[in-house]
């Protein structure tokens, strides 16, 4: 019978157990295994915290955007907060003196805390409209760009206040800027809106602005204009544009049509 040979034990160190670590921890093998059998991210030890925490968990969240807070006024917006807020007449009736500065600096500024205050509260620009009627024909272009804003508004506001100036306006249409001239176009349409009372005397000058317009000037005053118009001087104003159809390159002229309800004539083959 073959002998049996009995396996070699263990060599015995004082002092230490078999498969025993000096800490008192149980050794154990490192092979590829019990490396996969390894605690998953974001197990705790002992002090209760994660063994293996990633990165972006340490990095505070950012804020979420908040929705609908007030826009934060700055500048010309600022000032024009604190006119409306506290009623500040005076202030306006000062900021109307300076939009006529002869130093280009202070009329811009002027103008551009007055057209803020247009979009807040335009009514209380009321008082300024004479300031606007000599701004509106002047050659500062900010100040110009204002004046052209706010006096279509006052003349729904204070139609009388505003016609009070039609001699000046009217005779001076024609040497305005080109803002300027928008600006007196959309003051005309709303003083005939207001009362057909001042359509006689704004015909001229209405017939006079959409003959000489450019063609895509035409087609966006023609819009304002009609529609202001009544009877007569509706007639008439129709009459201007609808002679100038035929000269107007294609798309606009098409626009027109539509609007005024014609057909254009076919191209030539």
């Amino acid at each position: 019978m073959p002998r049996k040979v009995a396996p070699k034990a263990a060599p015995n160190t004082p002092g230490k157990k078999p498969g025993v670590l000096s800490g008192g921890g149980r050794a154990t093998p490192s092979g590829p295994d019990d490396r996969a059998a390894a605690a998953p991210r974001g197990a705790t030890i002992d002090g209760g915290a994660p063994a293996s925490a990633p990165s972006e968990a340490l990095t505070p969240p950012a804020p979420a955007a908040s929705v609908g807070e007030p826009k934060v006024l700055t500048g010309a917006g600022a000032v024009a907060a604190g006119i409306v807020a506290e009623q500040q007449t005076a202030q306006l009736t000062t900021l109307g003196a300076q939009l006529l500065d002869e130093r280009a600096a202070t009329a811009t500024q002027a103008a551009r805390v007055l057209e803020e205050v247009l979009g807040q509260k335009p009514e209380m620009l009321v008082a300024v409209i004479d300031r606007f009627v000599t701004g509106v024909l002047g050659e500062n272009p900010r100040v110009v760009q204002t004046c052209a804003a706010a006096l279509p508004h006052m003349a729904r506001l204070a139609p009388a206040r505003v016609a009070r100036h039609l001699q000046l306006l009217t005779d001076s249409f024609a040497a305005a800027s080109a803002p300027g001239k928008d600006g007196l176009v959309r003051t005309f349409a709303a003083l005939c809106s207001a009362s057909v009372a001042y359509q006689k005397r704004l015909e001229p000058v209405l017939d006079l602005a959409l003959g000489q317009a450019d063609p895509k000037t035409l087609l966006r005053w023609t819009e304002i204009v009609l529609p202001a118009l009544k009877g007569e001087p509706h007639a008439r104003a129709r009459a201007v544009v609808e002679g100038r159809v035929g000269d107007l390159p294609r798309p606009i002229a098409q626009k027109l049509a539509e609007f005024l309800g014609i057909k254009l004539r076919r191209l030539a083959p």
